[in-house]
């Protein structure tokens, strides 16, 4: 196995540390935790994992924080991962046959994302970079840090898919727990912006901050303002905000605009499911509705090579919206065929379509 470091910063995470230290243990890797101002026991707590433990001043700079980490790493390859972040498999052999084909790539994990009160509840699964080698990436930004080419500072790289997966509760709380992350987080935000007011990658992060406290409008006045700069669409975080850009319009009532600004660039977003499934959700909150015309973009999901991570999320949002369209076409035994194949999956939307159904038979 190629050595390698994992680099972890943290403050204040007994509640998460040895969830995170633990499953590392298993493999032989070098863990490297910095601490950044702990007042609990997590500097006690992740002690009984490794012994490479050092503190940094915090200077409210995530990419700081996460270059010293990596300044204190013994091997070359690193995997970053968070303190809310919780190793679930890693295949070693598969990895080093990855690197081989990538020398010069960043890697990306599988991450399932918890988004409910309790890692019961729903989840997002999603390719985040990770894995690099470090003298040829650092990271960038103040927060929602990037990794970026040590020399120029791009972020436009060769990503790969890595062997390692892990499981995220950092979205995971009560409105209260995650408006309190939301407002922390945007306050760094609000400085990256004034400093550097043309780059989208700021506004686009506080809409999704905004996101995640169901602030729809807000969210809509900041990933409209990202949309307002210059885009590389290269960046695969531009197709996320395509999409989320969408939702946000169609929650505030704004389908119409949304259905302006992406009809005349859909060729370069279409081989998204994600923006498929938020195209046809679109046409299904014009007024009139267009359910047609959703079942052409969701027949494109459902019709889509299956992914290799293994997400059937999209399908899930497919079938429902075919289901939908169905109801509206007034073909019920067909709307009901898709509801259930929805539910199959678990999808929440249909179990409570199902459910009021037979509520009222």
């Amino acid at each position: 196995m190629i050595p390698i470091s994992v680099c972890i910063i943290g403050k204040n995470e007994e509640k998460n540390i040895e969830n995170c230290l633990e499953p590392l243990t298993h493999y032989p890797f070098e863990i490297i935790y910095v601490d950044t101002g702990s007042t609990d026991r997590t500097k006690e707590l992740a002690a009984k994992y490794t012994e490479h433990i050092y503190d940094f001043e915090w200077i409210g700079d995530f990419s700081a924080a996460r270059n010293f980490s990596l300044s204190k790493a013994s091997h070359n390859y690193v995997l970053v991962l968070d303190c809310d972040e919780y190793l679930t498999a890693f295949d070693p052999e598969a990895l080093s046959a990855a690197i081989e084909a990538h020398p010069r790539g960043v890697g990306q994990l599988l991450r399932k994302s918890y988004t409910g009160d309790n890692t019961d509840g729903a989840y997002a699964l999603e390719r985040i970079d990770r894995f690099f080698h470090k003298r040829s990436y650092h990271y960038i930004y103040l927060i929602h840090e990037q990794i970026a080419d040590i020399h120029t500072d791009s972020t436009d790289y060769d990503r790969y898919d890595i062997p390692v997966e892990a499981d995220h509760v950092g979205y995971v709380g009560n409105m209260d727990e995650k408006r309190i992350k939301a407002e922390r987080n945007n306050a760094l935000l609000f400085k990256e912006i004034e400093r550097e007011p043309t780059e989208p990658y700021f506004p686009f992060q506080v809409a999704q901050s905004y996101n995640l406290i169901e602030d729809h409008e807000n969210a809509y006045i900041y990933y409209k303002k990202a949309f307002e700069l210059p885009l590389n669409l290269d960046n695969v975080w531009v197709h996320v905000m395509a999409n989320n850009f969408i939702n946000a319009c169609v929650q505030t009532g704004r389908a119409e605009e949304a259905l302006s600004l992406y009809a005349p660039v859909y060729g370069d977003y279409a081989g998204d499911p994600s923006f498929l499934c938020s195209m046809g959700t679109l046409y299904l909150n014009l007024t009139p509705p267009q359910p047609l015309k959703a079942v052409m973009e969701f027949v494109k999901v459902l019709q889509a090579p299956s992914s290799d991570v293994g997400d059937n999320r999209y399908h899930q949002v497919a079938l429902y919206g075919m289901g939908y369209c169905n109801e509206l076409l007034g073909s019920f035994p067909a709307a009901l065929s898709f509801y259930q194949k929805s539910a199959a999956y678990g999808y929440s939307l249909a179990l409570e379509k199902l459910s009021d159904l037979n509520a009222g038979s």
